[in-house]
């Protein structure tokens, strides 16, 4: 019962890191996504130009990079914590090294894929996504850790224990 319990806290990275190398196969292509980005993008934008198309074009898929790593880091520091909650370094610093690893990983991957083409860029900028999200769960948790950390305080001030 106890495997399950830390297989079931892990599931989503695990299942996000399927995902994401679903992402990184020739379906999800440019030229695969441009079919159905770039005309919604000349539907909501007719009188932009050719290039300013294929510039938001671009811009949509660095996003979804990011996004895609901003989530994993999420999921990452999930599985991490286990059973425990709020937000501690060490699990920060975990979740952006395994994202990072994964997002080389992915690349080199996209090398041997002829309609991708792998870049230290994209690798950065999932690292990037990944770290933003620790520092945005952090900005969440510490309030509460605070919190927790004066009323730890106070019942150790009130208990007379230190």
């Amino acid at each position: 019962m106890r495997r399950w319990g830390r297989l079931r806290d892990w599931l989503p990275a695990i299942v996000w890191a399927c995902v994401i190398s679903s992402l990184s196969t020739d379906t999800f292509s440019a030229d695969h996504t441009g079919r159905f980005i770039i005309p919604v993008l000349r539907w909501v934008f007719p009188h932009a130009s050719d290039p300013s198309i294929l510039l938001m074009h671009a811009l949509i898929r660095k996003c979804a990079h990011f996004v895609e790593y901003f989530v994993f880091s999420v999921f990452l520091t999930h599985g991490l914590r286990g059973k425990e909650r709020g937000w501690k370094l060490r699990w920060a610093l975990w979740a952006v090294a395994i994202a990072a690893g994964y997002a080389a990983l992915d690349e080199f991957h996209q090398w041997f894929v002829p309609s991708r083409t792998a870049s230290p860029w994209d690798a950065l900028l999932d690292t990037t996504g990944a770290a933003v999200a620790q520092i945005v769960l952090w900005r969440w948790y510490a309030p509460r850790l605070r919190l927790t950390s004066a009323d730890g305080a106070k019942e150790r001030a009130v208990s007379g224990s230190d």
